[in-house]
This record gives C-alpha cells, sequence and structure tokens, in this order.
C-alpha cells in the first residue's frame, strides 16, 4: 500500500510543525546572546515532564523501532529486557548518580572524569565518545532510519534509502543546530507523545490483522498461543537466540553493564538531567522516564513477534501475499529488521500511515538531534576551550557547537550507507559497544563509590579492559557477549583496585568524593514511583519468565 496525498500531508504538516517549535522555543530572549549554558544546557531551566520525555525521545530510535522490532522477530519478548530493566537502572542513575553529578555542576560526563582524576584521561575518554557517537551512534540510526522510510514509502528495494538519510539528516539540522538543546529537549515532548501514539497505533491495528476474524484480544491469544516461546524473557540453553540473552544473567550479569553504562555516563543522554532546573526536577524526570520505558516494548517488540507469526502462517493467521518474499534475503536468510517497516506498509490505512511515519520520524530525529547536540558539547567543552582556544568567548563556544554538529552529521552521512544489511542491527550496536563500555563504567563506580581510586588505576584499568574485552572473544571461549561484558567489568574493578592500593595503600585519592547518607536523600514523589516500578517489574518478570 503506497502513500495517499492525505498521508504526505499528514507527513509533511509534522516536519514543518516541529521544526518550527524547535526554532521557536531556542528563540534568545530580547538584549540577550545565546551563551554557552543556554546551547549546550538549555539555560539549566528544564522541568521534570520535559526530561523525562526528552530521554526517551532521544533514547527511542531506529535502533528499536526498527532493530528492536527485528529481534522481537528473532528472539521474542526476552529483548524487552533491555527496556524493562532500564526503568529500574533510571531509578539507580537518579538516586545515587545523579546527586554527585548535579552537584558539580557539570556539562559533560568527560568533565566529571576530569575533576575526578585527570586532564589526560578525560581527553582519552572524550576522543573515544566522539567517535563513538559518529562512527556507531548516528550512522546506525541514519541508516535504519533510511532503510525504514525506503520499506515503507518506496519499493524496499534500497533505491530509496540514500535520500531518506538526507532528509532526516536535514530535518535535524534544521532545528538543533541553531537552538541547542532547548530546541532538541522542547520537541522532544511532542515527539515522545507522537512516537507512543503511532506505535500504539501500529500495534494494535496489527493485532487486529492477524487473524480473518479480527478482534485486538483475539489476535493477542493468537500470537500468544502459535509463538509461545517468543514470551519468555528468560532464555534457555537450548535456545538458539541464548547467546544473545544468556538466560538468568541477564538479570545478574551484561545487561546492567548496558544499562548502567548507557543511562548514567552517557553525554546524549544524561545532559537532559544535568540541564534539569533542580536535582529534584532531575530525579523526577527519571522516574517520569521509568514509567514510559514500560511500555516501549508494547510498541516495538510485540510487532515483531506479529510479524514472526504473519511469516510462518500458523494455522488461523490471516494469510499475507509476499510474506515470505518480503522477509527472505537473496541468501535464503530472513531480513528481520523489516518487521516494523512491512507491518505499516501493510497495515496502517491512508491518512494513519502519515501519522505513524511521522511518529518513526519523530523517533530518528530527536535522536538524531540528541547525537549532535552531545557531540557538540563534548568537543567544544572538553576539546576545543581547553586545547585550541583557552580564551573562547561564550560566542566562539556557540559557533564551534554548531560547527562541531554539522561537521559529525556530515561525515555520519558519508559513513551510514557502509553499513549494509547487517542482521539485528540492535544486538550488534550493543555487543560492539560493550568491547569498551565496561571499562570506561569500572572507572565511574569506582571513581564515584571508592576514594582511593586513584588516576594511575584508572588509566591502567581502562587500557586494559580494552584487551580483555578481545581477549573473551576468543572463538575457544565461546562466552556469550552479554557475560563477556561482565566478566570485563569485574575484572577491571579487580585491576583498578589493585594498582590503586600499590601506588597509594594507605591515604584516600585526594579527588575523591566525600559521600553522606543526605547525599542520596530522595523526595516522596520519587520513592513512591520507584516502589510502584518495581512492583510493575516484579509482576512482569513473574508473567513472563
Amino acid at each position: 500500500m503506497h502513500f495517499d496525498v492525505i498521508d504526505y500531508l499528514v507527513f509533511f504538516g509534522y516536519i514543518v510543525g516541529i521544526v518550527f517549535l524547535g526554532l521557536w522555543v531556542s528563540r534568545t530572549r530580547k538584549g540577550h546572546e545565546k551563551n554557552s549554558e543556554d546551547y549546550f544546557l538549555a539555560s539549566k531551566a528544564l522541568p521534570w515532564w520535559t526530561i523525562g520525555s526528552s530521554l526517551i525521545a532521544a533514547n527511542i530510535s531506529a535502533e528499536q523501532f526498527i532493530g528492536m522490532s527485528g529481534s522481537g522477530f528473532a528472539i521474542g519478548l526476552a529483548i524487552a529486557s533491555y527496556e524493562w530493566m532500564s526503568a529500574a537502572t533510571l531509578l539507580i542513575v537518579g538516586k545515587f548518580f545523579l546527586p554527585v553529578f548535579i552537584e558539580k555542576q557539570l556539562y559533560t560526563i568527560p568533565e566529571f572524569i576530569e575533576k575526578r582524576f585527570s586532564t589526560d584521561l578525560k581527553t582519552i575518554l572524550a576522543v573515544f565518545w566522539i567517535a563513538l557517537f559518529i562512527f556507531v551512534n548516528l550512522t546506525s540510526v541514519l541508516f535504519l532510519g533510511g532503510k525504514a522510510i525506503d520499506t515503507i514509502v518506496g519499493n524496499g528495494d534500497g533505491s530509496m534509502i540514500i535520500y531518506a538519510i538526507l532528509f532526516l539528516a536535514f530535518i535535524a539540522a534544521a532545528y538543533s543546530l541553531y537552538g541547542g538543546l532547548s530546541a532538541v529537549a522542547w520537541t522532544d515532548v511532542i515527539q515522545v507523545a507522537l512516537l507512543v501514539l503511532g506505535g500504539l497505533l501500529t500495534t494494535l491495528i496489527a493485532l487486529n490483522a492477524v487473524t480473518p476474524e479480527g478482534g485486538i484480544i483475539h489476535g493477542f491469544e493468537h500470537i500468544y498461543k502459535h509463538a509461545s516461546d517468543k514470551f519468555h524473557m528468560i532464555l534457555h540453553k537450548n535456545n538458539p537466540q541464548f547467546f544473545n540473552l544468556p538466560g538468568i544473567a541477564v538479570l545478574i550479569g551484561g545487561m546492567w553493564v548496558a544499562n548502567l553504562y548507557y543511562w548514567g555516563f552517557n553525554q546524549y543522554i544524561i545532559q537532559r538531567a544535568l540541564a534539569a532546573k533542580s536535582l529534584q526536577e532531575a530525579q523526577r524526570g527519571l522516574a517520569f522516564a521509568g514509567f514510559l520505558k514500560l511500555l516501549i516494548p508494547i510498541l516495538v517488540v510485540i510487532p515483531g513477534i506479529i510479524a514472526f507469526v504473519l511469516f510462518t502462517q500458523p494455522e488461523g493467521t490471516t494469510i499475507i501475499p509476499g510474506v515470505k518474499e518480503a522477509f527472505l534475503k537473496a541468501d535464503g536468510g530472513i531480513n528481520y529488521d523489516k518487521s516494523y517497516p512491512w507491518l505499516i506498509s501493510q497495515f496502517i490505512p491512508i491518512g494513519l500511515k502519515g501519522l505513524v511515519l511521522a511518529a518513526l520520524t519523530a523517533a530518528i530525529v530527536s535522536s538524531l538531534a540528541s547525537m549532535l547536540n552531545s557531540t557538540s558539547t563534548i568537543f567544544t567543552m572538553d576539546i576545543f576551550k581547553p586545547y585550541i582556544k583557552k580564551d573562547a568567548t561564550e560566542r566562539d563556544l556557540v559557533f564551534v557547537g554548531r560547527l562541531t554538529a554539522g561537521i559529525a552529521l556530515v561525515i555520519a552521512i558519508i559513513m551510514a550507507p557502509v553499513l549494509g544489511n547487517i542482521p539485528q542491527m540492535f544486538q550488534y550496536i550493543q555487543e560492539y559497544t560493550g568491547l569498551v563500555s565496561p571499562g570506561i563504567l569500572a572507572v565511574f563506580l569506582m571513581g564515584l563509590f571508592w576514594k582511593k581510586t586513584n588516576n594511575k588505576g584508572a588509566i591502567v584499568g581502562v587500557t586494559l579492559s580494552i584487551v580483555i574485552a578481545f581477549l573473551l572473544k576468543l572463538p575457544g571461549l565461546e562466552l556469550p557477549w552479554m557475560d563477556q561484558m561482565f566478566y570485563t567489568l569485574i575484572l577491571t574493578m579487580a585491576i583498578i583496585l589493585g594498582v590503586s592500593l600499590t601506588t597509594s595503600p594507605d591515604i584516600d585519592d585526594p579527588k575523591g568524593i566525600p559521600l553522606s547518607a543526605a547525599t542520596f536523600k530522595t523526595d516522596s514523589v520519587f520513592n513512591i514511583s520507584a516502589y510502584i516500578i518495581l512492583i510493575i517489574l516484579a509482576v512482569l518478570y513473574s508473567v513472563f519468565w
């Protein structure tokens, strides 16, 4: 089913509206020139609901809608552990990490490393993060987004991907390069509402179409009956996908490494919390994001399972002409990541298709804008200002921030098509980010909570963590990559501990952070929210164990 005029009007109406909103909310006050705090931290004026919405909009992108739906097809509900455990992770970050970050008035996460350890270590990590944002995050989001638009609007043969990539990049640049974090965060409120609405519509309409009889509840019962093996959160060893999600180790092992690194120490995520009006607003924002995280599997994983059932066509399933051909690749493999855009192209009616594509585009564009803003923040504040122009004016900093974001986007556009057709892109991104995230997480955890951790221990630890990560990938070990991440974290922490004790055995490091019970005190709103989220998670894991 191709786009109708109504779909195009709805879609382009959204594009114009979101760019206008981004430019309007980021306008400067009369007689006030935009400074670095305005541009990079939205004047430190974000309320909790904007922070929560923006966190989810930055997080949910083509990586989830396309990649996680593909993993839903291949693995099932177990992939939802990333989302549901993220809800618990957000509570940990809000209670134990944010108080320290906000008390130190940070612009960037590398800045924490400088204050706690050294400028040298900060610079090493700043360069790493810039490379990661450009060559992994930006490129993968652009490629998956282009692939989705090619499937929904075009013929799905790849002919539109490069044009779609350019289109997405242009929209993200149109308001984020000018407006900075204000434009990104405030437009994210609209973006997240749209992506939840569009995601729910896709799931409900697809469920209704699974069987000839129709009915959303009947559709869910049908996929639950015929794909019951896809509704287990904890995979058994005999499951062919165990290597990607290794059973109970997901709950007590490597998943925590991925989530704590991503939500606690990832610049383009935590930057929203650093821009809060107050610590209390930031913590409430993270709790709100935790509630939204509980919904995400309904929007992105269930559609993948629906696509699996329609592909395998068990008895009583609606027969869709060409479904096999749509998913099978030339070599006989299955194109899992086609699940979500294929469902949209098949089932979403005229008018709503434009809205759903707008929702998907909203998810992609908001993530691109967030990554661009954070890349420019790290380069400007952690490399340009201290090394290139120490006496830079506020105008210089804003100009360099915009220029950096523009250059990063151009590089990502050039690199995106090189990714090609990687199966289960979501899992690919997680696995290869996991080569470096355990070492960085170890440095942060030890730096935050153990005052004897010193600079030498941190540098040796983060350097050797890369070696350990590659050694654990040796073919003879045959370890699931999530277990590799967990073991890398533990071994790196042990190295940091050993080096720190050996080099300064009797004294706390001068830059150690003094902590007390008062540091981690949270208000009743956050506490009640945390209890509710944890109870819901316990119920979900009990039902779908």
